[in-house]
């Protein structure tokens, strides 16, 4: 993905989704991992699904993938959220991702890899992205805790997680709309 402006999603997801990524952080400070999950929603009927991801094998990921696209067809979803624990790269270290990746493998192989907390919000209109890092929690070495959460709006986007929303007839291409 391509650096995009901080964009907070409209209210109407930011309703729905803000208590989630407060029960993400409880959990963090509670000293729990968090189990990667995905809500799949419906504005109208105001139901949602959580549906576990599993982010082991490329089977998994496959698996979870089917699983969020047919929960998404049975709602007739208006967005799919999210929320898992993942590795980046330190910010200075971004320019040299493709040589890391090359020397290590992977960012989560790398000494220069960060913890992170993944939040994507896939809609109609596009897709918000987070990524907050996740910090100590005082002198604990289990409590963990993440700051403030800062979405980027993206409009195109790859990968098995993305493009999980049925296509409805009067859909178009994604703009932002607040």
């Amino acid at each position: 993905m391509i650096e995009a402006p901080i964009s907070t999603p409209p209210q109407a997801y930011m309703d729905i989704i803000s208590s989630l990524i407060d029960k993400a952080r409880g959990f963090l400070e509670a000293g729990e991992k968090l189990q990667a999950f995905a809500f799949v929603g419906n504005l109208t009927t105001k139901e949602v699904i959580p549906v576990m991801i599993h982010p082991g094998s490329v089977e998994d990921k496959d698996q979870s993938a089917l699983e969020l696209q047919s929960a998404a067809l049975a709602l007739d979803a208006d967005f799919v959220f999210a929320i898992m624990e993942a590795w980046s790269l330190r910010p200075n270290k971004i320019p040299q991702m493709n040589a890391i990746l090359d020397k290590y493998g992977s960012i989560g192989a790398s000494p220069y890899a960060i913890d992170t907390c993944s939040f994507t919000l896939e809609t109609r209109h596009g897709v918000w992205a987070a990524q907050p890092q996740i910090k100590p929690k005082g002198i604990s070495k289990k409590k963990r805790t993440i700051g403030v959460v800062e979405f980027r709006y993206f409009k195109e986007v790859e990968g098995r997680f993305m493009h999980l929303l049925p296509k409805k007839e009067n859909d178009e291409p994604p703009t932002i709309l607040h």
